[in-house]
């Protein structure tokens, strides 16, 4: 827990909401905060204490499933369940903050909307790397001329064979 990490003091001067702890914002998150708090009010929803917690654990480094983030957030929040995690994924997915990919067999993984790159899935070993986008700009240009589709890189899971899983296969 990240509280435990930093100490006595830090964990001390978390804020808490209907017994739930707020995090201390980057100021990024905050901004993302303050325009999410305006949003939902504007669709008469509020911001509460499980987006809040649902959107911090989607800000850290990575990709997470829902079953991750849930784990991630009953650290803070024990009561909140998988049902939860799902719906404030899908309201946050509408509103543009995060985006979800599938990286294969199995639950999609979710991370921020501005975190875009190309997935690369062994399917021999399970490993995912990270390609830029622009990887896929000749493929992208070949689709849009050929058939007015305009391609989403940064939604891109590529399936192959990794380096290291090559390298062992060879007789």
């Amino acid at each position: 827990m990240i509280a435990e990490r930093a100490g006595p003091s830090f964990a001390a001067s978390i804020p808490t909401i209907g017994g739930f702890a707020l995090f201390r914002c980057r100021p990024t998150i905050g901004r993302v905060d303050t325009s999410l708090r305006t949003t939902l009010r504007e669709r008469g929803l509020r911001m509460t204490p499980q987006r809040q917690l649902v959107l911090h654990a989607v800000h850290e480094p990575g990709h997470a499933t829902p079953e991750q983030l849930c784990t991630q957030v009953q650290t803070t929040a024990p009561a909140v369940n998988i049902t939860t995690i799902y719906r404030t994924l899908d309201l946050l997915e509408s509103l543009g903050l995060v985006r979800h990919t599938h990286l294969g067999h199995g639950a999609p993984t979710y991370s921020e909307q501005e975190h875009q790159h190309v997935h690369l899935v062994c399917h021999v070993c399970g490993e995912v790397a990270e390609a830029p986008t622009d990887l896929m700009a000749g493929p992208a240009e070949r689709l849009r001329a050929e058939s007015g589709f305009a391609l989403d890189a940064g939604h891109v899971a590529l399936s192959g064979t990794c380096r290291n899983c090559q390298e062992n296969s060879t007789p």
